[in-house]
């Protein structure tokens, strides 16, 4: 299957506009589950459950350390797919409270030369009530969490009223949530990373969580928040404080980044966040600089050029217990999970672990 999609599909794929083809890839994971056999399709190209890479983190008990990441499945199309495939877990998002076209097209681009992307899609959201949907009633078992945004046209001081309509909407359909603050792409939001702004935030949705929580006689979900890769020190040290001030109970480390070091193709002179292995070496290092700071006190999903079971293993060694990636799934196609993580399972038996979280911060 892997060079089929190598020799074929991707090469079909390429001839398209970037979200075109993205849009098209959906909707046939959309599909392809609802298709005789075709989860057991899937699910053949997923790589055989081991107990070994189990990740137990935010009360949550995760098959593998790899999962998905927010933008790839902006509005919940391809989850029983996407978990088919193999992936631990599925952040669904960017969701805004009410639906929003994004950016003006062009907003995505393919760099090949560097397997990577450029993104200015500023939230594209069908929404709340159409992301529930679709999320409602699942019968595909596996780990989904919701990636919350706000809307454009909502000012930052009122930024944490379309974060707690999302919860609110989504809450009973999700696994953990997520506050994003980190894209690039709409005015103003990375100014939320601030302390005192995420602290306002992380206790507004702290608040809604345990009334939803109340309300559905179930535990409060797990909050996290999610980083820039392109804070300075200081910066860095400020987000953390609110995030720690807040209760956030994890982060994810990091969004795509507006820097375009790292390239070896042509740069070419378009807005938006880069992602995929130039991003990799910079959201390592911010892995280590949050665990150097916090500890165990803020558990890490790292993301950002995570395309190989190497990757992985470098990113949990420097301190994140689980991994995401998107990018990488664009070009490497629908094997590149199972793969992953039947490396994974070599990786464990060849070094005698009991568990990968043995590696947690093992530098």
């Amino acid at each position: 299957m892997e060079r089929l999609y190598q020799a074929v599909v991707y090469p079909a794929l390429l001839r398209l506009e970037p979200e075109q083809a993205h849009h098209l890839a959906l909707r046939l994971l959309h599909h392809a589950p609802r298709v005789p056999g075709g989860t057991a399709l899937l699910r053949r190209l997923a790589a055989p459950a081991d107990e070994r890479l189990h990740v137990q983190r935010f009360g949550l008990r995760f098959p593998n350390p790899l999962g998905v990441a927010a933008g790839l499945d902006k509005d919940a199309e391809a989850v029983a797919a996407l978990l088919a495939l193999g992936f631990g877990a599925v952040e669904v998002g960017t969701v805004t409270p009410r639906p929003q076209p994004g950016n003006p097209r062009p907003r995505l681009w393919r760099l090949p030369q560097d397997r990577a992307l450029i993104n200015a899609l500023g939230f594209p959201s069908a929404g709340a009530a159409a992301v529930r949907a679709r999320l409602v009633g699942r019968r595909s078992p596996g780990i989904v969490g919701i990636n919350l945004g706000k809307n454009r046209d909502t000012p930052p001081e009122r930024a944490a009223d379309d974060y707690v309509a999302v919860l609110n909407a989504l809450w009973d359909v999700a696994d953990y949530l997520v506050i994003n603050v980190s894209s690039p792409n709409t005015p103003g939001l990375r100014a939320l990373q601030q302390r005192a702004a995420l602290v306002e935030i992380l206790r507004a949705v702290a608040d809604a969580n345990a009334r939803a929580a109340h309300l559905h006689a179930g535990r409060p979900r797990p909050v996290l928040v999610k980083l820039a890769p392109d804070l300075d020190d200081a910066a860095l040290d400020d987000a953390l404080a609110g995030a720690i001030d807040g209760g956030a109970d994890g982060v994810i480390v990091s969004n795509t980044t507006v820097s375009r070091a790292g390239l070896r193709g042509p740069v070419p002179d378009v807005p938006g966040g880069l992602s995929g292995p130039p991003l990799r070496a910079r959201a390592t290092a911010l892995v280590r600089a949050v665990r150097r700071r916090t500890g165990d006190r803020l558990p890490i999903i790292g993301v950002g050029g995570i395309a190989s079971a190497a990757d992985v293993i470098e990113r949990m060694r420097a301190g994140a217990c689980l991994v995401q990636l998107y990018t990488a799934f664009i070009y490497g196609g629908p094997a590149l999970p199972g793969r992953i993580v039947r490396d994974l399972t070599a990786y464990v038996e060849r070094e005698g672990l009991r568990s990968i979280e043995e590696i947690i911060g093992a530098e």
